[in-house]
């Protein structure tokens, strides 16, 4: 994975996410900037591991899930509530892998 890759794939998660953020409301500059914070650091180590460890979608999958379960207290440090914590990371990321996804698909 080359660093323009790398780069493109956390500038789309982050304006996703930014995006679904605000969607749902969200305008506190707290919040928003924490979601670039933590999506700099977990965006690229989940790309990073699944292109040069393993690729397989149970590993995307445990990753997802692990970058979802890390956000999310990562939101409920910010914000000091679990439903609105977890609502931000479990959506969040769905949206931007979703959307990762169907990029995914239409390359082929």
């Amino acid at each position: 994975m080359v660093i323009g890759e790398l780069f493109m794939t956390l500038l789309a998660t982050i304006l996703i996410e930014y995006g679904v953020l605000r969607l749902m409301g969200e305008n506190r500059i707290r919040v928003l900037l924490s979601s670039v914070i933590v999506n700099c650091l977990t965006n690229p180590s989940l790309n990073l591991f699944v292109f040069y460890v393993d690729d397989s979608w149970t590993t995307i999958l445990i990753g997802e899930l692990l970058v979802i379960v890390v956000e999310t207290l990562w939101y409920y440090w910010i914000v000091r509530q679990w439903s609105q914590a977890a609502w931000y990371g479990c959506l969040c990321n769905a949206i931007s892998f979703l959307t990762g996804l169907l990029y995914s698909f239409t390359l082929y």
